[in-house]
């Protein structure tokens, strides 16, 4: 039987690793490489990179005690793949097959798209064509609106959609995605668990893995997930940098409560 993951989400702001909340407050969590390479020693089954920067400045202001600044996504990209001995699923700022086959050919195993995916759903078809259907995440960010229903906004919660949480993510299906990655706006950050009802509609209307984000305040909210819904892994992001070993106690809490993820084990890098 397929494990269920376990999956830390790096998000990256102008140069900078950042925590989120409810996608619209964003504090500075320091450099994105250093943590990579401790999300890989403690035992992560993938790692999820977005860029969330709204425009091309990249600059952590370090050329100090070692540390390279990286003044643009490439190199970015291309330090992390290096510095991680997981899969990498990079998104951010991809417009076309070309941004893709960039990314691709810097170390990343796979793509995630949001904005362009609304924008241009005929694109999700073209990438799964081109660079296998595997290789193709489609990224939903969803809120719980006033009327009780789970829906799809866009471009960073900045504008609402027409899509209901699970008739996008059916239609993301038959346009050949490989996988869903879950966003809750609502719990972002907010470390009050996941959004049961919309991973259980999601993971309910698609045959695809879905990746569970939003609202780990603790590691019993990762088994809520697995036991209560369909996801197929449950990733998140602020709670992976607060405690040393984080991967590695999150995936021992898993395994001895029985779930189907991977034995946990601390990587020597």
């Amino acid at each position: 039987m397929k494990k269920n993951r376990v999956i830390p989400v790096l998000l990256l702001r102008n140069g900078f690793l950042v925590q989120s909340k409810q996608f619209k407050r964003y504090q500075n969590l320091g450099n994105p490489i250093t943590a990579v390479k401790r999300l890989s020693e403690w035992g992560s089954d993938e790692l999820v990179y977005l860029d969330i920067s709204r425009d091309d400045t990249h600059d952590m202001r370090r050329d100090d005690l070692g540390h390279h600044n990286r003044d643009n996504i490439f190199d970015i990209i291309e330090d992390v793949s290096k510095a991680a001995f997981m899969p990498i699923t990079v998104g951010g700022r991809i417009r076309s097959l070309q941004d893709i086959e960039k990314r691709l050919s810097l170390g990343a195993d796979k793509i995630s798209i949001n904005t362009l995916a609304l924008d241009q759903p005929d694109f999700i078809e073209l990438a799964a064509r081109e660079f296998g259907a595997q290789c193709i995440v489609v990224s939903m960010d969803v809120r719980l609106e006033e009327d009780g229903v789970h829906r799809v906004r866009r471009d960073g919660n900045r504008e609402a959609t027409p899509y209901t949480a699970a008739e996008w993510a059916r239609r993301v299906q038959e346009l050949g995605a490989g996988e869903i990655l879950l966003n809750s706006i609502d719990r972002d950050g907010m470390k009050n668990g996941y959004d049961i009802p919309l991973l259980d509609e999601v993971g309910s209307a698609v045959r695809i893995p879905v990746i569970a984000c939003g609202g780990v305040g603790e590691w019993g909210h990762f088994a809520e997930a697995l036991q209560q819904t369909r996801v197929d892994a449950v990733a998140a992001a602020n709670i992976f940098h607060y405690s040393d070993q984080s991967v590695y106690l999150a995936k021992k809490h898993l395994f001895e409560q029985g779930l189907n993820v991977r034995s946990p084990e601390l990587l020597e890098i």
